[in-house]
């Protein structure tokens, strides 16, 4: 009786498509699972053998990085399957068997208002020059916002625009603007050289798709500072800690000159999370944004100064700043999400139970 062969993760990657998932995990010992709507759910497959995720592997991974793998037992790349979509996978080595997990990306960039981005978003996409970050965990939607405001400034401004991904994970096509995408290992070396070139490049719009070391912040800033528009990310949970987070890469007699730096050339903050619709279908994003204005570079400055970044948020209105329990607020009292789930994110559940019940939301 001839064994049997290994499995391919072609038809695997249909059913992701398919389902309008978000992220394909391939392990040894477990079926593949699909993620929907923020939940793993097992596809109707036999758990996975060792000789099925090597397959898999062999079938995706680049030549060039080959070698790489072999040594790390890691690897970031980018996958296009014709008629199916573009992913960015992972390969890694877990207990000495090969994993994959494979994230479907767009091809072409969402529009903010269907993505329920504030509309204060749009003003801050639109900023001639500075820093904005988009913050978030991973699978937050930070690169899918990313996207929508290159997509905004690609619509109404006459501007070049460079972008720096590892991998490129939403393509874009010229509009007004010219757009080249650059991507890590195959376009350009790494981010650090990427944004030096860059710099050569005449752009009025760089992004980076991750933030990741001080070179590159460092980069980052001064790109910012001598007049371009600068759109970045960071794996933080909300403006205070992007702000630590951002003075943090630097040595301490550094500090002082990053924070008026910082205080000087960011324009706002974007932290999301996402929160499961009530409907039980699809999920909802949660957003703080912080806008940079006198009191918050003050607080940049001078922490001690003000008081703490969330309340100077939650009482910037004026300036169309909001808090993730503020937006929240929202949510549960327009029905979109449950007040249960709505607890399980808030950042403080006690008060926002408050005002909730306050606001007869309720009983």
């Amino acid at each position: 009786m001839s064994e049997q062969p290994p499995v391919s993760v072609i038809p695997l990657l249909h059913a992701l498509a398919s389902t309008g998932g978000s992220d394909l995990h391939c392990k040894v010992g477990s079926p593949p699972r699909i993620r929907v709507d923020g939940r793993l759910r097992k596809l109707q497959v036999a758990p996975l053998r060792a000789d099925d995720t090597r397959n898999m592997v062999a079938q995706v991974l680049p030549e060039d990085l080959v070698a790489q793998f072999r040594d790390t037992h890691e690897a970031d790349f980018a996958f296009s399957l014709s008629g199916v979509g573009r992913f960015r996978v992972n390969a890694y080595v877990a207990r000495g068997a090969d994993c994959l997990v494979f994230r479907r990306v767009a091809v072409g960039a969402q529009p903010m208002e269907e993505l329920g981005i504030p509309t204060v978003v749009s003003d801050l996409a639109l900023e001639p020059r500075g820093l904005v970050l988009v913050t978030g965990p991973t699978g937050s939607g930070k690169t899918t916002t990313l996207a929508s405001m290159v997509d905004l400034i690609n619509t109404y401004r006459e501007v070049n625009i460079i972008t720096i991904e590892d991998p490129i994970e939403v393509l874009h096509a010229d509009k007004k603007s010219i757009i080249s995408q650059r991507e890590v290992r195959s376009d350009t070396l790494d981010f650090q050289n990427a944004l030096r070139g860059a710099m050569r490049q005449d752009p009025d719009v760089i992004m980076v798709g991750e933030m990741r070391d001080i070179e590159t912040v460092r980069a980052a800033l001064s790109a910012a500072e001598t007049g371009h528009l600068v759109l970045a990310t960071l794996h933080t949970v909300d403006a205070q800690d992007t702000i630590n987070r951002v003075v943090d890469f630097f040595t301490p007699h550094e500090q002082q000159q990053v924070r008026s730096t910082l205080a000087q050339t960011l324009r706002g903050i974007v932290s999301q999370r996402l929160v499961r619709r009530s409907t039980g279908t699809g999920r909802a994003l949660v957003c703080e944004v912080m806008i940079n204005h006198g009191r918050t570079a003050e607080a940049i400055v001078d922490p001690s100064s003000q008081p703490p970044i969330v309340d100077l948020i939650a009482d910037g209105a004026y300036y169309k700043m909001q808090t993730f329990d503020q937006h929240l607020f929202l949510l549960v009292s327009d029905g979109v999400v449950t007040y249960e789930d709505a607890m399980a994110i808030a950042s403080r559940p006690q008060d926002l139970t408050v005002n909730l019940r306050e606001a007869g939301v309720l009983a």
